[in-house]
Formats: C-alpha cells, structure tokens, sequence
C-alpha cells in the first residue's frame, strides 16, 4: 500500500472512530482537528522524505548530463587530435553514460511525480485544516445555543409544573372552602329552631317577676315610712 493510500485510510478511520462515538459535537470537532494536526505532521515528514529523494535522483540525473557532456567533448577533442581509438573509447562511456542517465530519469520522473503528490495532499490538507478551523467555532457555537436551548426549556418545564401546582393549590383551597361552608351549614341547621311561643312566655314572665319587685318594693317603703 503507498503512502498515499495509507494515509486517506487513517485520516477516513479518524473520522469514522469519531463518528461512531460522537456525544458531544464541540469536543468531538476538536479531537477530530488535532488528528488532523498529527496527520498533517506525518504527511509533513513523509513529503519532505519524498521531496529528499526527488532532489537526490535530480542531482543524478543533473550529474550524468554534465558526465555525458564531458565524454562528448573528450572525444571531440581526442578525434581533433588525430587520436580516433581515444575517441572511441570516450564516446563509448559516453553511452554508457546515456543508458544510466535514462535509468536515472525515469527514476527522477517518478520521483517528482511523488513529489508533486505529496505536496498537492499536503497543501489541501492545510487547507483543509484551516477551513475546518474556521467553521469550528461555528459549530461550537450552535452546539453551545443548543445546550442553551435545552436548559431554557428546562426552566419553561419547572415553570409548567409551578404552575400546575398553582392550578392544583387552587383547587385544594376551593374545595376547602366548600368543606367550610357546609361545615357552617350543617352547625346551622344543628341549632334548635326559633319558638315564638317559648319567646313570649318568657318575656311575660320576666314581666310578672317585675312587677312583684316593685309591689315589694312600695311595700318595704311604706313600712319605713318612706
């Protein structure tokens, strides 16, 4: 498996890892951006591994056109001396030369080609990161006016049930005040019932009684010659 591949396999198992036991958005944002900060750390060191190796088969190939360049004019200067068997022997390296630098090209082509891969991840990653660090605090933010939500409908359901025991107290103290009413009913109609009669005879009584104090009293006066 190549880098490339190795690394889109850990990034994508981050994320389901993180999926999978997601709770809270805001924290699991933030552990999912530093996994991406580990990773860009590796990417980082991976791409300067492949870069090192695209500027070293760079430096080869670079190395073999100066050989190859030196060789040609060797036996150019040879074959200007009269010295023809010199001559073929320098253009004789010199191809030998041309092989290995064909080799060393192919080997610095698909070098670059890694190169370029890696430095194209690693600045989309980059990008990425920092387009994930700005909507962060967005999704904090609506993660907080959740959490703000959930605890103002909290409060509203309290509320709710001081109210409904308001409703309940209300209901207790009428029906306490109808125990009262007939309580004081039912002491009313205990009382003995008003006698007109009973009434009458009492006061002509009193009346009487009255009337045999004053007959006593005219009596005792006249006796003490009063």
């Amino acid at each position: 498996m190549g880098i490339l591949d190795r690394f889109s396999d850990i990034v994508k198992a981050n994320v389901n890892e993180l999926l999978d036991r997601a709770e809270d958005p805001a924290k699991m944002i933030d552990q999912y951006m530093r996994n991406l900060t580990d990773s860009l750390a590796e990417v980082r060191e991976q791409t300067a591994g492949v870069m090192a190796e695209e500027a070293r088969c760079k430096r080869l190939v670079d190395a073999n056109a100066a050989d190859v360049a030196k060789y040609d004019g060797l036996a150019r200067t040879a074959l200007a001396a009269g010295n023809e068997d010199d001559a073929r022997t320098f253009l004789a390296k010199k191809q030998d030369l041309q092989a290995q630098g064909q080799a060393a090209a192919e080997a610095y082509a698909a070098a670059k080609a890694n190169a370029d891969k890696m430095r194209q991840m690693h600045d989309k990653l980059v990008s990425d990161i920092e387009a994930l660090s700005a909507r962060r605090e967005g999704i904090k933010a609506k993660v907080a006016v959740a959490k703000t939500q959930e605890m103002v409908n909290d409060i509203a359901s309290g509320a709710d049930k001081a109210a409904g025991a308001m409703s309940a107290f209300d209901r207790m103290e009428a029906k306490a005040d109808a125990m009262l009413d007939r309580a004081n009913a039912m002491e009313d109609l205990s009382s003995a019932p008003a006698d007109p009669i009973a009434d009458l005879e009492r006061k002509y009584a009193a009346d009487a009684a009255g009337a045999q104090v004053d007959d006593e009293l005219a009596k005792m006066k006249a006796e003490m010659g009063l």
